[in-house]
């Protein structure tokens, strides 16, 4: 992963713990100690998810879609969600070894796994349960 989970997570959390309020793309830039651009690009995405939604002009900025409680960190993670969490080899193997010519069936059934256990793990904790930490 990339850090882009990381970042969403952050994201949703100041948006949520904001009770309503709208807060800028600097301003959440800020709290991440990252380039605001980085920032528009996750919230755009997000936003795309239908969990933040954005206001223009002076009292603009953005907020969240829906209540934290019905938001599951699986819900986030699926907006960042890459093709396999483990990486993939940019070479195809050899189709003459005898492992060459199985690897990547193999290996697709151990990255499901892998993904469904995050999505089950991940889909059992809510925003919501996450902010209490910060109470």
């Amino acid at each position: 992963m990339n850090g882009r989970f990381q970042i969403a997570i952050h994201i949703m959390t100041l948006l949520s713990l904001s009770e309503g309020e709208c807060l800028s793309s600097d301003y959440i830039a800020g709290s991440i100690n990252i380039n605001p651009v980085l920032v528009r690009k996750e919230l755009s995405n997000l936003r795309q998810h239908g969990l933040v939604t954005s206001k223009e002009g002076n009292s603009g900025g953005y907020s969240i879609a829906k209540s934290a409680q019905l938001i599951s960190m699986a819900d986030i993670y699926q907006t960042v969600k890459q093709n396999t969490l483990l990486g993939q080899a940019r070479n195809q193997p050899n189709p003459k070894c005898p492992v060459g010519k199985q690897i990547n069936q193999h290996l697709n059934s151990l990255y499901t796994d892998v993904d469904t256990a995050v999505l089950h793990k991940l889909s059992q904790q809510t925003l919501a349960d996450f902010n209490q930490q910060f109470h």
